[in-house]
């Protein structure tokens, strides 16, 4: 199966800031005006011609780009909630703060030691769950999967910055 991997548009997280940051609500953010255009331009690309089904992330930001790229390209949409984002805290206590957990994370390449400060989800089980929703699909000829953007890396390399909207395509 040839997998098109898509990045969200580009996020748009003021309302959601509004409420403290804390927790899964920030995953609640929009796309920008430039987001929304980014997925419409991806909409055309000549690379998802010919896909079967768009499979989505469940965060607002990935599935509306995945809705406009249905809409678009009239290609059947399903949500898998195993597509979301990384988890800055695995235990859900949000009692630090994410972005500090997301520099960590970066700086320790995914890997957390047994007693470490940050519970963020590591690199090789990002890459396990994401793969088990990449197989589920493999009688299918071509896929798009909508998701985020260490998601992504976890299926091509660690240091893979993808921008807003980029694709990366793999053989599953």
């Amino acid at each position: 199966m040839k997998a098109i991997l898509v990045r969200h548009g580009e996020p748009d997280y003021e309302d959601v800031r509004k409420w403290g940051n804390i927790g899964l609500g920030f995953e609640l953010g929009k796309l920008t005006e430039k987001g929304e255009q980014q997925a419409y331009d991806r909409a055309q690309d000549p690379n998802l011609q010919d896909a079967e089904l768009i499979v989505s992330s469940p965060y607002t930001r990935a599935l509306y780009t995945a809705a406009i790229i249905s809409k678009e390209t009239q290609i059947p949409l399903k949500i898998e909630t195993d597509l979301h984002e990384w988890f800055g805290d695995v235990d859900f206590i949000f009692d630090y703060s994410i972005d500090e957990s997301s520099k960590d994370y970066f700086a320790r390449k995914g890997k957390r030691t047994k007693n470490h400060k940050f519970r963020f989800e590591e690199y090789e089980v990002i890459k396990k769950r994401v793969r088990a929703v990449l197989e589920k699909y493999k009688d299918y000829d071509k896929v798009i999967f909508v998701c985020h953007g260490i998601v992504i890396s976890s299926m091509t390399h660690f240091d893979d910055m993808i921008e807003h909207c980029g694709i990366r395509e793999l053989e599953v």
